[in-house]
Order: C-alpha cells, then structure tokens, then sequence
C-alpha cells in the first residue's frame, strides 16, 4: 500500500498548489462547489462509458478524473475550515464498516438488498429523516431519481403486486398524453416516463442502464445507415430509410 499513499499525498499536494491564494492557478482558484459539481457528474459517467466500453485504458484515466473531483472539492471544504479530505476517507470507512456489521461487527448472515436497504434507512432515520423520501437527491438523472423512489415507495408496501398494473398504468398514461390539452402535455409526458420506469423497474432491470444502451444501440444502427448511403442519407425517402434501418438491423442478427 505505501505506493498507493505516495500517490494520493502527491495528488493533494497537487491540488493544494493549484489552490494557493498566491501562487495557484487562476482557472482552480476561482472555482466553487457549484462550479466543479457538473464536473464531477461528468466525469462519473465517463467511468461508467468506459466500464461499458470494458477499456481498462479508459477506466484507470477515469478513475483519476472521478479522484480529482473528490480531491478538489475537499480542499475547497478544507480552506472553508469545513473538512478535509481525511475526514471524507474517514467518513466513508466508518460507513462501510457500520453496513456490514455481518463482516466487521461478527453479527453473521449474509448481505442482501433487504439487510441493505435497512441499514440505510436506520442511517436516515438516526439523520432526521420523517420521510421514505428523504435523502433521494434531486441532482440525480431524472430516470435514475424515479426509479430510486418508487424503490422506496415500494419498501413501504406501495407497489403493483404483479407486472399486469404497471402494464395497465402504462397505457393509461398513453392515453391520457393523447387526450392532453396543450398546456398538460408536458405533466403528461411526465406520468408517461414515470409509469414506464414502474413497468421497467418490474422486471428487475435498471431504468438508466437500460435506456443508455438503448441509445448506444441507436447511435451505432444510425451512423450504419449513414454509412450505407455515403453521404446521402437525408435525402431518401422515409421508406428508403427505413429500408436502410431493417437492413442494419438483420446485419446485426446475423
């Protein structure tokens, strides 16, 4: 491990330079909290892209991005007399070591979404929480929010028995879009997204994952068909277009 300790102090002494009130970088200094957050959102999903992609290139460049984030918004907490970075370390560790009591505390069993979900929910209710709602962060991608609460929704016993009333409600939801006066559309379309994250969620699959896939597959069958008419593809007909789009797709299956 002493090579990995060389590494991080070397990393918070960087970030501790380009810090300095004297002699740090302009662009660093004059950054915030609110400033370096989309970042560090960013530079989470390009881990995730390249965990996708299965570049272990990528991954180890991301992760020193996603590690710089974190670096630099401690630094930003440490001259504010907030934190530092030991204290977010120190944070984490105690955390993990308090949500496996089956590994650190000898309580035995085994770990499972259920124990999971329980020992998080003991963490927000010693936190002051009064709702299931609380703590479900509103920064995060609106598909990924959804699905986290109707999770917790669904924990408290508010959930379809089976697929057939996420289905139903589904295509009620379709309905109710199509009959929408102008100014409900846009409330519509949102119960419609919410209802088909519920259908989603019922089969045990990832609403982000799934729909990120979902557009790295249209991505890929789109620049085909681009490709295919060499240059020319807004040009055909919508039925040459989608004569275009079935033939990448057998391509694809074969």
């Amino acid at each position: 491990m002493p090579d990995a300790f060389e590494g991080l102090t070397r990393l918070l002494s960087v970030m501790a330079r380009l810090r300095n009130a004297d002699s740090g970088c302009e662009w660093d200094l004059a950054q915030n909290f609110a400033t370096i957050a989309p970042y560090t959102i960013e530079e989470a999903y390009e881990v995730a892209d390249a965990i996708d992609r299965a570049d272990m290139s990528a991954l180890l460049e991301e992760l020193g991005d996603l590690l710089l984030q974190v670096v630099f918004h401690a630094r930003m907490a440490e001259e504010a007399g907030l934190f530092d970075f030991a204290d977010v370390a120190r944070g984490i560790a105690d955390k993990m070591v308090a949500r496996h009591p089956h590994i650190f505390a000898g309580s035995g069993g085994a770990m499972d979404e259920t124990r999971w979900e329980a020992l998080k929910a003991a963490e927000r209710e010693g936190a002051g929480a009064t709702s299931a709602m609380d703590g479900v962060a509103l920064a995060l991608p609106a598909l990924m929010r959804a699905q986290k609460l109707q999770r917790r929704a669904a924990r408290e016993g508010f959930d379809w028995p089976d697929r057939a009333g996420p289905e139903a409600k589904l295509a009620e939801e379709i309905a109710e879009l199509r009959a929408a006066p102008v100014e409900a559309v846009e409330e519509e379309a949102g119960d419609l997204l919410f209802a088909a994250v519920n259908l989603v969620r019922s089969y045990g699959v990832d609403a982000e994952t799934a729909l990120r896939r979902g557009n790295a597959k249209f991505e890929r069958r789109y620049r085909d068909m681009e490709e295919r008419a060499k240059g020319g593809f807004a040009a055909l007909t919508l039925a040459e277009q989608e004569a275009l789009w079935q033939a990448v797709k057998a391509a694809e299956r074969s």
